[in-house]
């Protein structure tokens, strides 16, 4: 919460937000046009965006990278390569990092690389339950006839620049106290609730 005035955001006002980023935008827009399946960007690109707007900085402060979602039964490397450098290619003007990752195959990979279980997702919007913070558990993509969101706890937490832990099978103390921490140095604002919280 900024202060102590209360903000409410809905869908619309979250929307607006992160679309106020030119980036998210420009990659909602290029995964309709690529029409990759069950494709969806996600977590703190959007949120870090609300953030900015509420804080009244520039609206790419402290994105580190922006997380695009698909999900394609596809599960070999190759695929997932052939995306990643389409949809690298297509979006090189931004000038960011962007983050593809094909949901159907983090299982393959995440145990080994996390040392934590990670069940078969079967969408993307899994693995969006999955993510860290419920703050970050949120997705927008663009279709014909707008915008879908996808936030499965609201918009309470973006709005109260709230972090609070998402205790799934791949959660990890550690990890969520990183990136709550480096948050914390760029958004003094933001309450960080302890990776114990329920």
């Amino acid at each position: 919460m900024v202060g102590t005035l209360r903000i409410i955001m809905d869908k619309e006002d979250f929307l607006a937000a992160a679309l106020r980023n030119p980036v998210n935008e420009a990659i909602a827009d290029e995964l309709f046009r690529l029409a990759l399946p069950d494709a969806w960007i996600v977590s703190g690109c959007l949120v870090q965006t609300a953030w900015n707007v509420q804080t009244m900085r520039a609206l790419d402060y402290g994105i580190a990278d922006y997380d695009v979602f698909y999900f394609d039964p596809d599960t070999s490397w190759q695929a997932e390569d052939t995306v990643i450098r389409k949809l690298r290619g297509r979006l090189a003007s931004l000038d960011v990092k962007v983050e593809v990752r094909n949901q159907a195959r983090v299982h393959l990979w995440y145990p080994q690389k996390h040392g934590l279980p990670y069940p078969a997702l079967h969408s993307s919007a899994q693995g969006i339950d999955r993510f860290l913070t419920k703050n970050t558990q949120v997705g927008i993509r663009r279709t014909p006839s707008g915008h879908d969101v996808y936030a499965p706890n609201g918009f309470d937490d973006i709005a109260d620049m709230v972090v609070r832990p998402n205790h799934t099978a791949n959660f990890s103390a550690a990890n969520y106290d990183a990136k709550a921490s480096r948050w914390k140095a760029l958004w003094p604002e933001i309450a960080v609730l302890g990776a114990e919280t329920k």
